[in-house]
């Protein structure tokens, strides 16, 4: 199987080429992702003013790599404090996961909750960010996220494939 070539080398348009800087910043530099401009988002969901919409907007601008919000909370800041079940729809919704830190949002109890790409994905990330598995921020986790590291030996720095 022939591996494509990347796209800084195919010089792809320059969304693309953003959205893949920021991405290998996210993976290998994660402390230059604030420096770099967001990819542009021209998904219809950004087009027109919605409650997912200004969810996700707020997710972008106000929680940064390390930091977890609940459902609860980032309801309020998106303006509808009783709406945690509605955030937990616009995470579902959200069409550009990592970009849009969906898997930063967790339950108010410390459960780590649900994610697009799956629990194990979403631990992953979360470890990724600093976060520990299984403790506080990770409260009630199962722990998936310790336990791929083991299989993975630990120094890895990709994601688990596929999805769960």
């Amino acid at each position: 199987m022939e591996v494509p070539a990347p796209a800084e080398v195919l010089r792809g348009p320059e969304p693309l080429m953003q959205c893949t800087a920021w991405l290998n910043a996210y993976f290998h530099q994660p402390e230059a992702i604030e420096e770099l401009p967001v990819p542009a988002l021209h998904h219809p969901i950004f087009q027109q003013e919605s409650f997912t919409r200004q969810v996700l907007w707020k997710l972008l601008k106000v929680v940064k790599f390390g930091e977890v919000i609940s459902y609860q909370q980032l309801a309020a800041l998106a303006g509808n404090p009783k709406a945690a079940r509605a955030v937990g729809g616009a995470m579902r919704n959200n069409p550009v996961p990592i970009l849009i830190p969906c898997h930063r949002v967790i339950c108010s109890s410390g459960a780590v909750g649900n994610y697009s790409g799956g629990l194990a994905v979403k631990e992953w990330l979360l470890v990724h960010e600093g976060h520990q598995a299984g403790k506080p921020g990770l409260g009630g986790s199962s722990g998936l996220a310790e336990a791929w590291l083991k299989r993975a030996g630990a120094t890895s720095g990709s994601p688990p494939a596929g999805r769960n």
